[in-house]
This record gives structure tokens, sequence and C-alpha cells, in this order.
């Protein structure tokens, strides 16, 4: 193991990641990432996540315990104030810590930064939901000991971790003493001036209760602002053999602690068993949480680690049934794609009615915040997997609507206008030209109704919480847009997803998307009649959204044959690449935006993304023109791009490009691309690896309800398998060897097209079709100066694929 000294110690350099498709592995500690890895080893069930911090809780980058939902609010602060303006923000707080377990040897404390680390792994399977961590220490006093924990947060029992913790003398017999503590209001020492971190509010937790009996620890705390409650409970069982162990067990305000001490002899280890439970409420009384922690610990002790673990594993192997994307030819990415799907899925299995955060529940980032990337990439992916969770999440977005009347109404406009960013369903974002004018927010909340309505029949949702949600998004772009002159309507004022342009008229993928709502909501007000009057929609409102969706303007330039991003995008000046530096992206931490927004430079996919979800409204000499004109002026400032650009390069056939895009999407966290995995996985980038595999290589499309594919195989991957569930049943789809087959598991049938080709599949019936075969790709377009699609390697050396051959836009 390549190693260095500090002080005493002995630690890894730089950490090794060898390649299995089902278990990412880091081999060694590299200090300067720890925060890197206390993300990727971060696990959740979607209601309770703990990041992957070591067990002994230092050294750490931030330290994380997160319970969905569970924040604090703190005024937002203005130089000068503005009617409309967020009055608060949001953010996720870091509940009590229960992952810590300290070990002395000889009275020496297990500490990677004294005595010897000989040797350190862990290991995230994801077919097991199990983090293990393997490790032999010797003490300055030359005692050996391996340690050996297992982690998981369960899928079985939501409010529930556990924590298998064993210790064994390798040399000679060796007192140990354990310590389980139970930790509120720990201190972080993480700053940054990004402002993509998090708010770093401190002491957040007010102290309630504290209990301790047997090897039991409970402690409640409330919010100081927000006004939440929340209890923590541990328990523990010890497995031992041969020897007695003295015991003690205390709690205070913050603080819970369990101790163990004992003689261990070679050969003979201690396993300990640690139980941890979380309960919150806005509204139950800390005792009542009290009760269910009390519970939930007595489900847990009984199913103990091994129950839990099966429990886990059983979870597991469903969702891997229906999820699992095969990739032969590229190990890298198959473990990539497989991290992407496992931290999607444990971000949001068991969320049940609360929202997806950007960084799911693995870091502060973003202040734990929920964004319209959730149903723009993460739903999307979901639905075709996993469709109950995708109900659950929009669940979320519905019980959030009073919130949004209130808002529209404050702005002037009628129906609702969801939040850009939120935690609990208000606005939380103090920069209003990104947030409050992203009215695309709506339209993309309606997509994804559409989308689950579609590939389930859930009749009882779509009469109810969809049906809602369509018509209050609808009545939105009705009140905020208007019809000129001529007839045409116009969306002025928005801002589309590129965040390097603000308040500008008729952006594209605003227009297009709202005029997917708009027809959605027609037609679902006429399908649900009589829901549809008691939410107070006429014949008359229903003819005016209808009238606004069919004389929705799309900008077209007819002098350049191209799409403009908004009305005046191209009358602007392109941004100098040449003269940016590399060090100056990303831009918005560099430049000002009223420079930003006055030049052609694009943050991340925004017309190009416009061609993907609404890619029946352009044609296919459109598409290839904008996707190379666009191409040129794309920065990638954000992880969300790259994913797009993949599905939109494979479409009009420069395939080289689409599989670097691709790698760049599943690469971003497990070679840290972006440089702030620390502060927590990007959901929407895993989700957009997968997207660009099953839209871009698949070809999959879904518009006006139907499935469409034009599938192609780059030349990287020799094969190409992935599942979508509609309707409860499982097509398979698998590329090799010059054809497709598209499979149906389960009865009944399903009827796609494959290329113009209508098919019907069943069971029995397999259908079975040659590829297209795509001319060669010598002339991709060029990116910006310095920000061609590349990954890094494990060594942390550049890999530019394919740069050396592909030209860069200068200007």
């Amino acid at each position: 193991m390549t190693a260095r000294r500090r002080g005493a110690a002995t630690v890894g350099r730089v950490a090794d990641f060898p390649t299995d498709p089902w278990v990412l592995t880091e081999r060694g500690i590299d200090l300067d990432a720890l925060g890197r890895g206390e993300s990727l080893f971060a696990l959740s069930n979607g209601h309770l996540g703990l990041r992957g911090n070591l067990d002994e809780g230092e050294p750490r980058h931030l330290s994380g315990t997160y319970l969905n939902g569970f924040y604090e609010s703190y005024p937002l602060e203005y130089g000068e104030r503005g009617f409309g303006f967020a009055e608060d923000g949001q953010v996720v707080v870091n509940v009590t810590d229960g992952k810590l377990i300290r070990l002395q040897v000889e009275d020496e404390p297990l500490d990677v930064h004294r005595g010897a680390l000989e040797e350190h792994e862990r290991s995230l399977d994801f077919r097991t939901g199990i983090l293990t961590r393997r490790l032999i220490w010797r003490s300055a006093g030359g005692h050996r000991v391996r340690v050996t924990s297992r982690r998981l947060v369960s899928l079985s029992l939501r409010s529930v971790a556990a924590i298998s913790y064993e210790v064994e003398a390798l040399d000679e017999p060796v007192r140990i003493a354990l310590q389980s503590n139970l930790q509120a209001n720990e201190r972080q020492t993480h700053s940054t001036d990004d402002p993509r971190a998090a708010h770093g509010l401190q002491d957040t937790l007010k102290p309630c209760l504290d209990k301790a009996n047997g090897k039991r620890v409970v402690l409640a705390h409330r919010t100081r602002n927000s006004g939440l409650a929340v209890a923590a409970g541990m328990d523990h069982v010890i497995e031992q053999d041969g020897h007695d162990a003295s015991l003690l067990v205390a709690s205070e305000e913050d603080f819970g602690r369990f101790t163990l001490s004992t003689e261990l002899a070679p050969g003979k280890p201690l396993r300990l068993s640690k139980f941890l439970a979380y309960h919150w409420s806005g509204q139950q009384t800390v005792e009542w949480l009290r009760d269910q922690v009390d519970a939930s610990l007595e489900s847990a002790r009984d199913e103990g680690f091994a129950g839990l673990a099966e429990s886990q594993r059983a979870t597991l192997d469903r969702f891997w049934t229906h999820a699992d994307i095969e990739i032969d030819g590229d190990d890298e990415l198959q473990q990539a794609l497989r991290f992407a799907m496992f931290h999607l899925a444990q971000s949001s299995l068991r969320g049940e009615g609360r929202a997806l955060a950007a960084k799911g529940l693995t870091g502060t980032g973003y202040d734990g915040h929920a964004f319209w990337d959730t149903e723009a990439y993460v739903l999307p992916v979901l639905t075709y997997s996993v469709p109950h969770v995708v109900r659950g999440a929009l669940e979320w977005r519905h019980s959030t609507l009073p919130l949004a009347r209130e808002r529209a109404a404050e702005l002037g406009l009628a129906g609702a206008t969801l939040p850009w960013r939120t935690i609990h369903g208000e606005e939380c974002s103090a920069y209003w030209p990104a947030s409050t004018a992203a009215f695309h927010v709506n339209a993309g909340v309606a997509g994804a109704v559409v989308r689950y309505i579609t590939a389930t029949g859930d009749e009882e949702f779509s009469a109810g919480p969809g049906l809602e949600l369509l018509v209050e998004s609808a009545r939105l772009w009705r009140s905020l847009g208007f019809h000129d002159d001529a007839g045409a309507f116009h969306l002025p004022g928005v801002t589309g997803p590129d965040e390097y342009s603000a308040l500008v008229d008729d952006n594209v993928y605003t227009n297009l998307t709202a005029q997917a709502n708009l027809r959605a909501a027609v037609a679902a007000a006429e399908r649900h009649g009589e829901e549809a009057t008691a939410l107070g929609v006429g014949a008359e409102e229903r003819a005016a959204w209808q009238a606004a969706a069919e004389a929705m303007h799309v900008p077209f330039d007819e002098a350049r044959g191209l799409h403009p991003q908004d009305a005046a995008f191209l009358d602007h000046q392109t941004w100098d690449f040449a003269g940016t530096l590399p060090e100056d992206y990303p831009l918005l931490l560099h430049y000002p935006y009223v420079l930003l927004y006055a030049r052609q430079v694009v943050k991340q996919s925004d017309l190009v993304l416009a061609m993907h979800v609404r890619g029946d409204a352009f044609t296919a000499e459109q598409k290839r023109r904008n996707f190379d004109y666009y191409e040129s002026i794309t920065v990638r400032d954000s992880s969300l791009s790259a994913c797009t650009q993949a599905v939109l390069a494979a479409e009009v056939g420069h395939l080289s490009l689409a599989m670097d895009y691709l790698r760049e999407a599943a690469f971003m966290d497990v070679r840290d691309l972006a440089r702030n995995t620390s502060d927590g996985v990007h959901m929407a980038s895993l989700a957009g690896a997968i997207i660009a595999v099953v839209a871009g290589f698949g070809g999959f499309r879904d518009h006006g309800g139907e499935l469409n594919f034009r599938p192609r195989l780059p030349a990287d991957i020799e094969r190409l398998a992935f599942p979508l569930t509609v309707r409860g049943a499982v097509l398979r789809v698998e590329l090799a060897d010059g054809q497709v087959t598209y499979r149906v598991d389960g009865e009944g049938s399903i009827t796609l097209h494959h290329e113009s080709e209508r098919i019907e599949v069943t069971a029995d019936a397999p259908a079975v079709r040659p590829l297209a075969q795509w001319p060669g790709d010598e002339a991709p377009p060029g990116q910006p100066a310095g920000r061609e699609p590349g990954v890094v390697r494990a060594d942390g050396s550049d890999a530019h694929r394919g740069a050396g051959s592909r030209r860069s836009s200068g200007a």
C-alpha cells in the first residue's frame, strides 16, 4: 500500500479504487479526499441518510446524519429588499449522530494519525446495500488488532440503521474498550466560499429529553426556528466468546454513551451490534417520538443485524430485476452505472411522500434542497424502474400546492408557482432572477405527472393529485403569458434551465414544455370532467389553455437555420472563450452575472434539453444544426449538462462524442470531476448517466405517451441491455451483434415503435430487428477551448477521450 507518514501514523496517500461491476472499493485512505469518500460511501433509504464517515468519527470532512424533510430555517439577508423576494432560507440539519464507535487498545485510541494503519479497505456492495470497512491497526505500543465494521440503513425498517463492529486481537491478548456514542450538535469545521455549498448553521438543536437504560440511550431535540422535533436512540447487542465485559451507559442533553471494556484473546473476536432509530415530526411531542424510537429499536433488535441484512438483500434483488443496466466492453462504466442506480434507489425507496434532494441524503450541498432537476432527470429514470417511488415524490409536490398558490398570488399570477429550490415547499432562493423567474419548474413537474400516468395507468392519481398539478400549472402559464396582435402566445421575462441567461422572452425550452403542460391539462380536464369541475375548471378556461398551446411562439432564425435559446439570444456577442483561462471555470465563480447574461455562453443544456424532452417539435435537420451550434458555446459549468449532450449527440450521429459525455456524467462523482463530491453526490447527473444510456444509445423517447426506439451501439460497447417497467410488465431491450431484441417479462403485451415500425411484443413473441448503421463520425462539432468532454483516471491524470481529433472553438 502506498503510504506516507504524518507524525507517528502511516496512512494511504492516494486511495486505490479497483474495478468490480457490483462493488465500489477503496483501498488505502487518502486524508486529503475524506469528503469524497464520505459522499461516495453514504447510505440512505430516502428517509434516513448517513454519510460515510469513519466509525471513530475523526478525521472527517463533514459529519452527517440526515432525515428527509427535517430542516432549520433562517432569514434571508438582502442589501436591498424588494417586493416578492423570498423571506426565509431552509437548510438540512445534521441530526444526532449515532455512527460513532471508538476503540481503545491498551489505553491507546484507534486513530489513523497514530500508530500504523497496516491495511485499510472500504467497500460498498450495490447488491447488499452494506458498507464494509476492514482494517488492521498497530498501536504505538505495538498491539495489533483487526477491525471489521458493516453498516446499513434499512430498506425494510424505515427509521432504522445498524452497525456490526467486530474487533479481534492478532498477536497477543489485549484489553480493549469500546465507546458507542450518540452525539447532537456536532461542531462542523468545514467551510467554503462556493455558493453551491451549504449554510453552516451551528447548534440548531435545542435539547428536550435524554434517557439511558440498560444498553440503550434516547435523546430528543427541537430545532430553534422551524420548531421540528426529533428523537434518536441507540441500543446494543454484544457477542463475545470466553470473556466477561464491564459495561457503562450514560446520557446528558446532547450526548449519550455506551462503554464496554474487556480482554480479547487472539482468535476470539468481540462483535458489537449497534442499532439506531430516528423519528421526527412537526406536530408530535418529543415524548411521543421517544416512544416511537423505543419501538423501532425493539424491532431492530428482534431482527438482528443478520435479519436486517437479509431483508436488505431481498429488497435490492427485487430492485435490480427492474433496474439493472448491463454494458459489456467497459468495466469502469458498468460499475459507475450501477453506482448511479444504487444511489438513486437508496435516495428514494423509502422517501414516501418526501422530496428527492439534489444531493439525496449524502451531504449538505445546496442546503439539502430539492430542485427542478428531480422531475426533469431523476423521476424519468425511476418511472420506468420503481414507479411507486415516483408517485410518492409527486404527492410531495402536490402537498406543496397551497404554498405555491400563495406564491403565485404574491407575484400577481394565477394557479401555482412551484419553488425553484426548497425543502418544505416555500421558495428559498435569495437570487430571484434564477429562481422566481424559473417558471419552467411547473412544466417539469407536469411532464413528470404525464409520464408517470402514461407508464402506470394509475387512474386514482390521474384524477386526483395529477389533475390538480396539471390544472394549477396551466393556470400559471395562461396568466404569465399573452397573445400578441397576430395571435401568437408569448411567455416573457422567464429564466430557462441555462443559468447564464435570465429574464428573457420566449425561452424555447420553457415555451415548448409549457405548451405540453397546457395540452395535458386540457386532456386531463376533459377526461376527468367531474373532478375538474370541482377544481373550478370550465369550458372557457379549457379553451383558453388550448388556444395558448396552439399559438405558442417558438422562436426560429430563418437566416441562420437555428432556434435561438430565447428570442434575443443570437443577437448577443459571443463569449471570449479563447481569452478565458482554464482556472476561470466555472464562470459563475469568476465573472458577474451581468456580464454572463449579455453574452452567448451556455452554462448547461437548455435548447439542447428542449430537443430531448420535446424532440417531436424539431426536424432532424434542425436538431443537427442546433446541436452543432450550441455545442460550440456550452461550457458545462453544471453537472446537468453532459448527459443531455450525450443524448442529442447520439441522436444526430456523433456516437463517440456521445460516449465521451456519457462517461463524464457517469464518472462525475466516482472520479470527482467537479471537485465538489465532498458536498454530496450529484443525483441528477447520476440519473442523467442512465438517461444517456437509455435515451442516447437505446434511442428511447416517450413523446405523446408512445414508446419509441432508435437504438445505436457505439464502438466502445459490445453489448447493452436495459429494462423498462410499463403498466406492470417489464420490457427488456438488448443491443448486441448488430441487432436489437425486445422481450417482455410478465403477462400482456407492449406496443412500441422501432425506428418507424410499429411492433407488438409479448413474452411469447419477442421482436428482433437489425441495428441501423451510421456513417463514420469524422467531424463532430467542437466545444469552447478547454471544455472538451473528459474524464479523470484513478491516478488523477486527465484523459480527454478523443480530444486530440476534435477541434475546439476558440471564439
